[in-house]
């Protein structure tokens, strides 16, 4: 462990014990970081030395920042944290907003200043504020004015709460008036933790996950380069956010570390990204598979959009799993391969990744180079390609809970055990099911609530779906779809028993959806991630 650049601790101090973390993997020559090492700069200065400060780098609306703005106005920022705000190396600093040219660099500025950056959503609401505030200690937010109420009130019920800079119309840009650039980036240590990131809460509680300045580097050196051959000529957009893993990777740490340019879209709708890739002439682009069916339903009927999106080359998805009717919509109405993948928060990034070229249609895909996965039983025994067991992945960056008993459970024996129930084939494809506590066990047979989805969504009549296990007398539990119909769709008996039929006519009978329930919509978190633990638990606690 390298010599702290931090003077406060309490990130270190609250890591799990070297016992329970996991084994970082590091013997790749693209991993080969120094021990000193700031994220901030690493990302930033080495393009002043290339000599591209005008190259563009940040587009939101109408402006665009180049490489030389956004360093400077990080410097600037750094200093107002520094020098106005009293923060040292090792504060928590809380970023909150939309995707922004000026929250991009704020983030930037916390990892330059040596403090760690805590992003949140700019949905999130007073109490789910105020939990964050206190379980990292944050020392000072900087918040978008336009998403300042929720935050005031959540400090107002939190003892001790933070000071708040707000930006994009606030007081930040009036301290950064008169800052020099130039502002010399903290000497921290590769793994000195820069960013704590909460999980998305599709299982409850979200957890604080820290990461190291190395981590920043390494997600951006692995799948980038190797799959998806990001270039200086790229042009990144999409919709997940940066206060989540997805949106951290794909719309800054990726097209900052090969010097490209990305577009932000403080409103991230399926129209407003249609409008950015034709707009801007994206290159790749980074969704979910929710927003990847909507806009397939936006291009239907319209000839000359596939000529319109001619610039991309490559679509990614991750965040919940890609179903088949999905892919294969998308790729009729414009001529493209979504590569799917698999990443979660405490990794940082995809670990499983679809190489482009060799999609194997239904499989994740195939892990991605720097990582090491296998599919294990209860035990940690590697199971024989076909049969579902538990994802257990190692690389260079891994679970870090801090202060969480969660943590003995997520890492065993060195290995990160995502919780996901994945079987990997003869040829090294993985194949997701579940989640493991979504697996449904009906009468003793496995049933992938996925695969039954996947069936649904090829309905007409369905627009979303999600199913889980409901406890039954006879069986234990059996398949429960929740159904949101498509517009003018009308809910009715006869529809649950055609949906019903439906599935029986394309897959084993024995995993149709014996009950069948319509809403409106299906819960899901911020990042548009189905929360299909509410879901059961409203079941078995009606039981």
């Amino acid at each position: 462990m390298a010599r702290s650049g931090h003077i406060d601790s309490f990130t270190r101090d609250r890591l799990p014990p070297q016992e329970q973390r996991p084994d970082f993997i590091l013997d790749r020559p693209e991993l080969s970081y120094p021990e000193r090492l700031n994220a901030g700069s690493a990302l930033l200065d080495v393009w002043r030395d290339r000599g591209w400060d005008e190259r563009p780098c940040l587009i939101g609306g109408d402006e665009v920042w180049s490489y030389g703005h956004l360093r400077d106005t990080v410097d600037r920022i750094a200093r107002v944290l520094a020098e106005d705000c009293g923060i040292v190396p090792g504060n928590r600093v809380l970023v909150r907003g939309p995707n922004t040219p000026m929250l991009a660099a704020c983030w930037l500025a916390v990892l330059k200043a040596g403090a760690v950056v805590v992003p949140t959503m700019p949905l999130l609401r007073a109490s789910e504020l105020g939990s964050i505030l206190e379980r990292a200690a944050v020392d000072l937010a900087l918040c978008d004015a336009r998403f300042l109420d929720d935050l005031e009130t959540a400090r107002g019920m939190t003892q001790g709460a933070p000071p708040v800079l707000t930006f994009n119309g606030g007081a930040l840009e009036a301290r950064m008036t008169g800052k020099p650039p130039g502002f010399v980036a903290v000497d921290t240590a590769e793994d000195d933790v820069a960013l704590i990131a909460f999980t998305s809460g599709t299982t409850g509680l979200p957890k604080a996950t820290a990461h190291y300045h190395r981590d920043l580097l390494a997600i951006a050196d692995l799948s980038p380069r190797s799959i998806l051959h990001t270039t200086a000529d790229d042009v990144f957009c999409g919709t997940p956010s940066l206060a989540f893993a997805y949106g951290q990777g794909g719309l800054l740490l990726f097209p900052l570390r090969v010097g490209a340019s990305v577009v932000l879209l403080d409103r991230s709708t399926p129209e407003k990204l249609l409008e950015a890739v034709r707009r801007h002439k994206a290159t790749i682009m980074f969704t979910v598979p929710t927003v990847y069916r909507a806009m397939t339903t936006l291009l239907e009927g319209q000839v000359a959009d596939e000529e319109e999106l001619r610039s991309l080359r490559t679509c990614v998805s991750a965040g919940e799993p890609l179903p088949a009717a999905t892919f294969e919509g998308w790729k009729f109405a414009t001529g493209l391969d979504i590569l799917d993948s698999f990443g979660t928060t405490e990794m940082l990034n995809a670990v499983i990744h679809s190489p482009p070229g060799a999609i194997r249609p239904g499989a994740t895909g195939k892990v991605v180079p720097g990582y090491e996965a296998c599919v294990v039983d209860d035990t940690l025994t590697p199971l024989p390609p076909g049969q579902v067991g538990r994802l257990a992945v190692r690389g260079p960056t891994g679970c870090l809970y801090l202060d969480d008993p969660r943590q003995e459970g997520y890492v065993q024996r060195g290995w990160n055990l995502t919780g996901d129930a994945f079987h990997m084939d003869e040829d090294g494809y993985f194949w997701y099911h579940a989640r493991t506590d979504d697996l449904i066990v009906s009468a003793g047979y496995k049933i992938s609530g996925l695969e039954v989805e996947n069936v649904l969504l090829r309905h007409e009549a369905v627009e979303e779906c999600a199913v889980i296990a409901a406890p039954d007398s006879l069986r234990g539990s059996i398949p429960k779809a929740f159904i949101v119909p498509r517009d003018g769709v009308r809910p009715s008996d006869d529809l649950a028993e055609a949906l019903q039929g439906f599935v029986k006519d394309q897959i084993a009978p024995y995993k149709y959806p014996r009950a069948v329930e319509f809403l409106d919509a299906l819960p899901r978190t911020e990042t548009g991630k189905i929360q299909r633990y509410k879901l059961r638990r409203k079941e078995w606690e009606e039981e």
